[in-house]
């Protein structure tokens, strides 16, 4: 069984074609199709269902093509590992991310680092700092940076404070608020508001601070994309509660200073137990060592 074979396995499987495979491996279909069926018959079974109209996977192809994966990651990383031995970071990096992340310049952060490492491919995965946290865990995610409440602290990776921050009202500029430069959660209490799913992190800051005053808030919209909440917030649907250093970034809205604001903190993590040659090249970047980090 060799590597190259596993690869057309994955392209077919992702592609559901076995043109589109030959394309992006670069070799012509007769090609790859020779060597699937080679497979097929190395292993005594058929990985794929092939018709004239689609491709699937067979039950024994599905079951083959999370093991395939798994080979085919560990060869890239033997191969990152002997790059990085000779002084060159090659491979991947897979860097996730909470929408309002504040305390770093991505972009900038990675053009600085594709200008030093220009044979890392990058993957950026937005999500919720709770998936992303797990995701990191399990190795899936080599660094992400997450937005937590105060109360909370990753677990289970390493993790560096970036910085901490307030939240501000954001409201539509026609709002009675609009032109006050302080607000307290027990008016904002009155207001309808749109947030980030209940349960996730970016919701729960806000959460514990109206339950801690003694107050309820009705949530009538919930997005997973904090830059889709200025969109409700702007024709005056809703309000929101957003980091003060995340909020100038939207356009049509107007930000104000709440006395008794919740705060977060913004981390970036990575895995306790193994760093790609990229990852520790990337924290470098952001100037963090191995060792300038808390383990959860």
């Amino acid at each position: 069984m060799e590597l190259q074979q596993m690869r057309y396995v994955v392209a077919v499987a992702e592609t559901n074609s076995f043109t589109r495979a030959a394309e992006r491996c670069l070799v012509v279909q007769s090609a790859l199709s020779h060597q699937i069926a080679r497979l097929e018959r190395e292993l005594g079974a058929k990985l794929f269902e092939r018709t004239s109209r689609r491709v699937r996977l067979t039950p024994a192809g599905a079951a083959f093509l999370p093991a395939a994966r798994q080979c085919l990651d560990a060869a890239e990383r033997a191969a990152a590992e002997v790059a990085a031995a000779v002084g060159e970071v090659r491979g991947r990096l897979a860097v996730g991310l909470i929408p309002t992340v504040a305390a770093v310049d991505i972009p900038g952060a990675l053009r600085d680092f594709r200008q030093r490492y220009p044979h890392v491919r990058i993957s950026l995965r937005v999500g919720a700092s709770e998936d992303l946290a797990a995701r990191v865990e399990q190795g899936a995610i080599d660094v992400a940076f997450l937005g937590l409440p105060t109360t909370a602290r990753p677990r289970g990776v390493a993790a560096h404070e970036l910085a901490r921050d307030r939240l501000v009202a954001v409201v539509a500029p026609d709002h009675p608020l609009a032109g006050r430069s302080t607000v307290d959660l027990r008016r904002l209490s009155s207001e309808v508001f749109v947030d980030l799913p209940a349960g996730t992190a970016g919701r729960i800051q806000s959460d514990q601070a109206f339950s801690a005053a003694g107050l309820d808030r009705d949530v009538a919209f919930e997005v997973t994309t904090a830059d889709y909440i200025a969109r409700l917030v702007e024709p005056g649907l809703a309000v929101a509660m957003l980091p003060s250093a995340y909020a100038p970034q939207l356009a049509g809205v107007v930000t104000i200073e709440v006395a008794d604001a919740p705060a977060r903190v913004e981390y970036v993590i990575w895995s306790r137990f193994s760093r790609t040659p990229a990852a520790t090249a990337f924290l470098a970047v952001l100037g963090i060592t191995a060792h300038d980090r808390h383990d959860s």
